[in-house]
């Protein structure tokens, strides 16, 4: 499996406040970090290995937009901004995207999300 390469869009980091530097800067390192790590995997692993390993950080990223998605309404409740929560959220729905934007390893994505339903018992005729 190639290396894949993951960003932080720049809109994203536009949209972010005056303020917002510190923020941006820990979006790139953590960007650049969950890269390293998976680039990392891939090289180290068969295409079924790094497959898994992908799989488990779209994964993570889905848990991730979830639970800044629950501070979003909670920060309004309270009455405080939640741009900072919109954004990480942004980030890890991009970061998805992104990896499934490179064809093979979109491919890949499927066929293990697809293995692992029939390794944990779900099959057609339960349905």
């Amino acid at each position: 499996m190639d290396e894949i390469s993951l960003g932080v869009p720049r809109p994203l980091v536009d949209r972010l406040p005056d303020d917002g530097d510190d923020a941006a800067a820990d979006m790139r390192e953590a960007v650049a970090g969950w890269e390293r790590r998976l680039n990392d995997a891939i090289a180290a692993a068969d295409d079924r290995e790094a497959a898994s390993v992908l799989l488990a950080a779209v994964e993570r990223f889905e848990d991730r937009v979830e639970t800044y998605d629950a501070h979003v309404a909670e920060l309004r409740a309270w009455g405080q901004s939640p741009i900072y929560a919109l954004a990480w959220r942004t980030l890890y729905a991009d970061l998805i995207e992104q990896l499934y934007d490179h064809e093979a390893v979109a491919d890949r994505l499927d066929r293990e999300r697809n293995a692992r339903l029939v390794e944990d018992g779900i099959r057609l005729r339960d349905l």
